[in-house]
This record gives structure tokens, C-alpha cells and sequence, in this order.
């Protein structure tokens, strides 16, 4: 079957489309209710079907004697330090861990937040808590301990499981004193915190609710995968939120198996047996959907990879790593292809491997470049896909479905949509667009499994966030448009979101943080283009009229706060001072306009400007300190 017929059928019959796609999973009862509305009259799938990730993940290959066959691969150039676990080793490590957590009380309907770097542990505390039915919320370790403790506070675990530190180039990340840090920030309070002490740990406080990890795991039994139904929440995945208020998304449990085994299938075109490396990070949808559970489901041998694409040692590390390890299909952010370019523009390293195995190059988290596309698919001489997918879609939504047909590929677009998305450009009214004209990234409901069911503890704020502004439809929050052919180019955000590096940021938040600085009277942080990581955050302000600090240490310590408060991850470089900021005649600061004042040659001076004069100011601010197209 090509792909214009299976898309066709997947909106002409969805219900009997994705009630066949379940059948590839296995099922401790198997649903007969395949679509049907929850309480709050939106739409779930397989409601009277009972599985359980942890167990698809791995018991059903060992049943299948494949117990054997390596399931996960970690790759550490930043320790030098590599490990490989057949599906019987996972089996041991993660069921003993459930064990673990259960004897602490944990069980299921319970929530456990997971802190940590890319090691193995990481991968067994995600299936571990799946084992059991516990809710697990993985915060990715970039984060600073009060971005840590607003989880906390939103999500209550009854226990964080973490570790000692983390490794990065030339520095060590303290993950258990920010752990610390943000319980005694935090409102709730966890019950225990489960400690993984990494080799070479450094001198911790010891603390009153600390359980060792591995003896922990040393002390504990063998525990069973329990049946679980197939809408209860598998995880909690928290995404920026214009609001500066981060969003829970709840994903389900046999809805996401089923859509993912369908899109290592048929989407990525990854066989049984076969090897695929996502380099992601656990704490990102990326991680939880092509990490662990899409690959383990599927029967590949997955690589958990703690390194950068440069640095570890060079630009070389991704190209061994496949070459090394058999990579089928690899998936990247076009940030991590810039790096490398950068580092190697000729693809010199590139030609001292052997890359035989790869099939196919993924690129997503991120607008992709031309360029970028471009040199990846003249270096690799295999077909590189762009394609597009968000935290509240759980996986793909548009791509170049290879493992139906591959299709010709469009460069900056991200594909064509994928089986079940119904994806139309709407205008402000709610009406179809024309080919080529831009509009709002707009999905029909019912959304297919696998998406996507509610934020944690805030169905209006999903309501409205989602659901109102296009009746009978989910909204993005991007814009882009459709040509012709059905191909879709997303053009970014329509809100305050900011896409640095694959990461998706609240310029709210930020905004918040430097506003929040005694010298600063007010201020704008909004995103403009930059050639590696695709956007990145400026932060303009303006003085109060009296300040006896000098203007490099106001600066200086505004940058500091933001990192402390929101992360490394924020990258908040450049903040400027400015006398005043363009604002409408009704008040509200356009930071589209001073966006484009930075990127874009051509813009349009909006109508609602109160002072025209205030452009050339920003203009001349810009130039002086070579931001964005000034450079």
C-alpha cells in the first residue's frame, strides 16, 4: 500500500485503521471499545484494553526468546565508559527496581520524579515506575533547582529519583544538591529520594529521606509488570507554557504503544532485531518516545549516548558511534548537524567510518535549515528526512513516511502529514487556506492514539490552550503552510515560545526573571535567528532612572539569575539596554516588531506603532552590538 492510500484510509476510517495497528502489540485483554470520550468529553482511545509498557518493553521479547538480543547500548565518551544490556539484564535491573519502589510504597496512581543524566539508571526508573502503574515525570537535568521545584510542587511525587552528579565537558552538573535545593524551594514534599551514586561521587549531605539506589535495588525481589488500562497515564512530560507556568502533558498507556510501534514501522522504517539511536536526552519527548519505548517495543537495540556531537573528543563521535554500534537509523536535531559542520565543514571525519548500516538520517526538535539538510544528505549519501512532531503529539506528525513509501522530499518543508493527523492551515477565522498561503497548524479531532490527553491537574488550561481557539480541532501554536502537493512547511511559534537547540523556552519566564532584577524598570525577551542553535533569546531593557551599579555588572548579573532560575538551558546571552521599548498605542510592547527589526530584511512597520522614530533607535542598538542580521 502507498502512502496516499493508507493516509486516505486512516481518516476515512480511523477507528478500524487504528484497531488493526493495535493488533501489532500485545494485549493482556484486548480492547473492543477502540474510540470513545473520557469525563471531560475528549476523545481516548481503547478504553477497555488492559497492557503495560514496561512489559511490552521487555518480557513479551524474552517470552518471543529474544532475551539475548541487546536492548540497550550505553555510550559514554564524556566517561569513557561504555555498557550493553541483552533484554534478560534489563530484565533483572529494572524489575528488581519496581521491587525496590514498591517496598517504599509506591504504587500505582502514584506519581515519581525522575532527575538525571543519560545513563542506564535512567532508562530503568522510566520502565521500573511503568512496571508499577506509577506516574513518572522525567525533568531534564538542564534545569535549575526552582524550575525543579515548580515540578515538584505540580506534579507531588511520592519520591525523585536522581543521582549524584552529571558529566558534561570540562564540568560536573550537582544533580543531588539541586535536588536538595528544590525540595526545600518546594511547597510538597517527597516522601524518600532514591540516590544512584555514580562512580567518583562527590561529598553529599546526607539527608533524612535518602535511600540508596543500589542497595535498594540489591535488597529487592523480582516484581511483575501489572495489567494496567489502556487510558491510564503512563507519564507526565512538562513543556513551556506561554504563561511562564510549565504544562503537564499526560500521555496514556496503550494508545502510545500502539502509535509508536506504528511509527518505528512505518514511519522510520525500522526493522525487528535492528538497531536505532536517537540522540536526545531522556528528559525531552524525544527521549521517552525514541529513546525508550518505541525502540524497546519494536525489538531494537537502543543507544543511551551521554556526549555531545563536538568535544567528545571532536566532531567525529556521532559518526563512531554508528559505525561502531550498526546504527539502522539515527534522529538528531539540526543543531547538533550545525555543530558538526561547523567543526568539520568538508565532512572529512565522515569518510573515516564505516556507515554502511545506516539507512536513514532523521532531523527534528527544530526548523531545519537548508544548509544544514543539504550538507547532511551530501556527506551521508542517504536519504535525510526532516519531519515535525511536539511534547503534546508524543510522535510525528508530519515526515516522509519510509517505511510505506519514500517520497520526494521538499526542502523546508517537514514532510507530508502522517497516517491519522488530519493537518489543515487555517485562517483567523477558522477556514481552510489556500496552496501557499500561511495560516494556523491546526489538527482535525479525533487526534490518533498516542497524543496528547489532558495537562496534568488543569483540563481547562487544556481546554484552552488547545481546544477553543478552533472548534473541533487542536491548535499548535504554530503557523506554516501547505502547497500544492500536501506538503506542509512550518514557519514556528505564533506565541511567546522560543525554539533554542530543539528546546522548547518561555520568554514569559524569562521576561519574568530579568524583570524581577532592582535596576530594570522593563524589559522584552523575545527570540531571534541564529546559525547553530536555530533561535536564540535577547533580552532588551530599560534602566530606572536612579541605579549606582554598573551597567556590565547589571548585565552580567541578569544573565546569572536567568541561568540559575531557568537553566544553562535558557541560553540567555545578550541583554542590551535600550532608553525606550516600541509599544502599541494602547500600551503592550511589540516584540514581533524588534524580532524583526533583528531578522527580517524586509518587515512591515505595524500600524499600531505609537512612535515610528523608535525603529532607527533599535536599529543603531543592534548594529552596535552586532545582533542578528547587524552581524
Amino acid at each position: 500500500m502507498n502512502y496516499d492510500s493508507l493516509y486516505k484510509q486512516s481518516l476515512k476510517s480511523p477507528e478500524l485503521f487504528w484497531e488493526t495497528q493495535s493488533n501489532e502489540i500485545e494485549w493482556f485483554k484486548k480492547p473492543q471499545e477502540i474510540l470513545s470520550k473520557d469525563s471531560n468529553d475528549y476523545y481516548q482511545w481503547f478504553k477497555d484494553g488492559t497492557t503495560n509498557l514496561s512489559y511490552l518493553c521487555i518480557d513479551k521479547h524474552i517470552n518471543d526468546g529474544y532475551g539475548e538480543q541487546l536492548a540497550v547500548v550505553y555510550d559514554s565518551p564524556v566517561t569513557h565508559k561504555k555498557e550493553s544490556f541483552t533484554f534478560n539484564q534489563l530484565y533483572d535491573e529494572v524489575s528488581r527496581l519496581a521491587g525496590g519502589l514498591k517496598s517504599l510504597g509506591l504504587e500505582k496512581g502514584d506519581t515519581c520524579l525522575l532527575y538525571m543524566p543519560m545513563i542506564p539508571q535512567a532508562v530503568f526508573a522510566m520502565l521500573a515506575c511503568a512496571r508499577l502503574g506509577v506516574i513518572h515525570s522525567v525533568v531534564f537535568g538542564g534545569f535549575a533547582p526552582h524550575e525543579l521545584a515548580i515540578r515538584i510542587n505540580d506534579c507531588k511525587p511520592k519520591a525523585i529519583i536522581t543521582a549524584s552528579h552529571g558529566i558534561e565537558i570540562n564540568r560536573v552538573i550537582p544533580y543531588k544538591p539541586f535536588v536538595d535545593i528544590a525540595i526545600e524551594k518546594a511547597d510538597f514534599k517527597p516522601e524518600k529520594v532514591i540516590l544512584f551514586k555514580r562512580e567518583e561521587a562527590p561529598v553529599m549531605d546526607q539527608k533524612p529521606y535518602d535511600v540508596d539506589y543500589q542497595q535498594l535495588v540489591a535488597d529487592s525481589k523480582i516484581t511483575a509488570a501489572i495489567e494496567l488500562p489502556s487510558t491510564h497515564p503512563s507519564y507526565i512530560l512538562y513543556t513551556s507554557g506561554t504563561t511562564g507556568t510549565p504544562k503537564g502533558i499526560i500521555r496514556d498507556t496503550g494508545g502510545y504503544a500502539t502509535a509508536l510501534k506504528f511509527s518505528m514501522k512505518k514511519i522510520y522504517g525500522v526493522d525487528e532485531g535492528e538497531t536505532y539511536w536517537a540522540a536526545s536526552d531522556v528528559g525531552w519527548v524525544v527521549g521517552h518516545s525514541y529513546i525508550v519505548y518505541g525502540p524497546l517495543i519494536n525489538r531494537n537495540t537502543t543507544i543511551l549516548f551521554e556526549g555531545k556531537p563536538i568535544k567528545t573528543p571532536d566532531a567525529s563521535t556521532f559518526w563512531r558511534v554508528i559505525s561502531e554500534h550498526n546504527v539502522s537509523v539515527m534522529f538528531t536535531a539540526p543543531t547538533a548537524i550545525r555543530a558538526i559542520k561547523k567543526e568539520d565543514p568538508d565532512g572529512e571525519y565522515i569518510k573515516k567510518y564505516d556507515l554502511s548500516s545506516l539507512k536513514f538520517q532523521f532531523l527534528a526538535g527544530e526548523r531545519c535549515d537548508a544548509a544544514t539538510l543539504l550538507w547532511t544528505k551530501k556527506h551521508l549519501g542517504i536519504p535525510v528526512i526532516d519531519h515535525w512532531w511536539q511534547t503534546e503529539s508524543g510522535w510525528p506528525m508530519l515526515a516522509n513516511m519510509v517505511g510505506v513509501e519514500l517520497l520526494e522530499s521538499k526542502v523546508g518543508s517537514a514532510g507530508k502529514p502522517v497516517c491519522g493527523y488530519d493537518i489543515q492551515i487555517l485562517n483567523e477565522n477558522g477556514l481552510e487556506t489556500k496552496p501557499d498561503e500561511e495560516g494556523y497548524i491546526a489538527i482535525k479531532l479525533p487526534l490518533p492514539p498516542g497524543t496528547l490527553k489532558n495537562i496534568w491537574g488543569n483540563t481547562e488550561r487544556f481546554k484552552k490552550g488547545y481546544l477553543e481557539r478552533f472548534p473541533d480541532f487542536y491548535f499548535s501554536g504554530d503557523g506554516g503552510y501547505k502547497d500544492s502537493d500536501g506538503y506542509v512547511f512550518v514557519t514556528g511559534r505564533v506565541d511567546d515560545i522560543i525554539n533554542v537547540a530543539g528546546h522548547r523556552l518561555s520568554t514569559a519566564e524569562m521576561e519574568e526573571v530579568v524583570s524581577n532584577h532592582t535596576d530594570v524598570a522593563e524589559c522584552a525577551v523575545f527570540g531571534i535567528h541564529c546559525d547553530l542553535k536555530g533561535q536564540q533569546p535577547l533580552g532588551l531593557i530599560v534602566l530606572k532612572s536612579k541605579t549606582s551599579n554598573q551597567l556590565d555588572q547589571i548585565q552580567n548579573q541578569i544573565v546569572l539569575n536567568v541561568r540559575e532560575e531557568i537553566g544553562a538551558v535558557a541560553s540567555l546571552r545578550n541583554v542590551l539596554v535600550v532608553n525606550r521599548l516600541p509599544k502599541t498605542r494602547s500600551g503592550k510592547i511589540m516584540r514581533k516588531l524588534l524580532r524583526n527589526i533583528a531578522d527580517v530584511d524586509d518587515f512591515k512597520v505595524p500600524s499600531t506603532l505609537n512612535d515610528i522614530q523608535i525603529i532607527s533607535e533599535i536599529q543603531d542598538i543592534y548594529k552596535s552590538h552586532r545582533i542578528g542580521k547587524f552581524q
